[in-house]
């Protein structure tokens, strides 16, 4: 009998143990993760895009906001990260997009800034930038950009803040 009773307690206390794994992995997996796009600005005025590894389109640099991070530590870290540029100031908010499909990986929410950037373009993270480049504002590569990125520079372009 003494078996019995310990057995039941030991799955009731695995099942109390699996409800609370659920819920935790519940609250991570099914809520949007907070990441950030960069417009980066160099002195000239060019505006600078990175081309993607995984699927090889033009993006604008960015990615996840990191456990203990703000938005300009992100933005800071990312810039120096996929293009080797130095953050000098972030200009504006130029939105924040949160579409649940913007992201084909994941459902994420973007805020996107302008930056005043300065230094050598280098590709830092190869595993994620294939290439880097400036453009002139009325020759970036609108058409087919990764996630959400057209509509982003778009709204920069004609100077909106958007919430979308």
């Amino acid at each position: 009998m003494k078996v019995i009773a310990f057995f039941a307690k030991s799955v009731h206390s695995a099942r109390s143990l699996w409800r609370i794994g659920q819920t935790v992995l519940g609250i991570i997996f099914r809520h949007p993760i907070t990441g950030t796009s960069i417009i980066p600005i160099l002195p000239d005025g060019q505006i600078v895009l990175i081309r993607r590894r995984d699927d090889g389109c033009w993006a604008l640099p960015g990615g996840m906001v990191d456990w203990g991070e703000d938005i300009s530590k992100t933005v800071r870290r990312e810039l120096m990260e996929e293009t080797g540029l130095e953050l000098i100031e972030i200009r504006r908010l130029v939105g924040v997009y949160s579409a649940p499909d913007r992201d084909p990986r994941i459902h994420s929410i973007c805020v996107v800034v302008e930056a005043k950037v300065q230094g050598m373009m280098v590709v830092e993270d190869t595993l994620e930038v294939m290439e880097i480049r400036a453009f002139p504002a009325e020759s970036l590569p609108l058409g087919k950009m990764s996630h959400d990125h057209s509509q982003q520079l778009q709204d920069y372009l004609n100077g909106l803040t958007t919430l979308a």
